[in-house]
């Protein structure tokens, strides 16, 4: 089942022109986050899975593998503005399986954009809406249910052997100067 349709492009009249900035964000989002404000992060979860079709294709795996999912959500100032949910394989095991292990409260952005060996892969983005399994989780961690889903990006951050899905979820606030900073 495919669940959100992820384009290389934001189509014009996604978002406005604030939003899209930090939808297109080349660098960290921590880091831009760190500069607005008090930044802070919750782990939600981390544990093993059954990755669903979509992830399964972004990462070439077989349908239903099991990996290790991390869940978050970035604060800033104290507003909930981007729940984060990433997926790593299981196999094969490897230096970013002890790394993701041990991030804790720590954010995953401070690692990928810290070492000189990750290689990013392109953005994609999409709605996220009832349909698609995140939309719950980013109402519960967002504390909103926008009426035409979130807007959301994803990409590959590959390390050697292994690579690891991203994919952050945005609030509609940061859209909004006022409401965050």
């Amino acid at each position: 089942m495919r669940f959100s349709r992820w384009r290389g492009d934001l189509p014009r009249g996604d978002g406005d022109r604030a939003l899209r900035s930090w939808l297109r964000e080349p660098g960290s989002l921590t880091a831009r986050l760190q500069g607005l404000g008090r930044f802070r992060i919750h782990l939600l979860r981390q544990h093993l899975y059954r990755a669903n079709a979509d992830e399964c294709d972004a990462l070439g795996l077989a349908p239903g593998a099991r990996c290790w999912v991390r869940e978050v959500v970035l604060f800033c100032d104290d507003v909930p503005v981007i729940f984060a949910h990433t997926v790593l394989p299981a196999r094969p095991h490897g230096v970013l399986t002890r790394w993701f292990s041990r991030l804790g409260g720590r954010s995953l952005g401070s690692l990928l954009f810290a070492h000189p060996g990750f290689v990013r892969g392109q953005l994609a983005f999409a709605h996220i809406d009832r349909r698609h399994p995140l939309q719950e989780p980013a109402v519960s961690s967002l504390g909103q249910r926008p009426l035409a889903g979130f807007l959301a990006r994803r990409c590959t951050h590959r390390f050697r052997r292994q690579t690891v899905l991203v994919t952050e979820v945005f609030s509609p606030l940061l859209g909004k100067p006022d409401a965050v900073a």
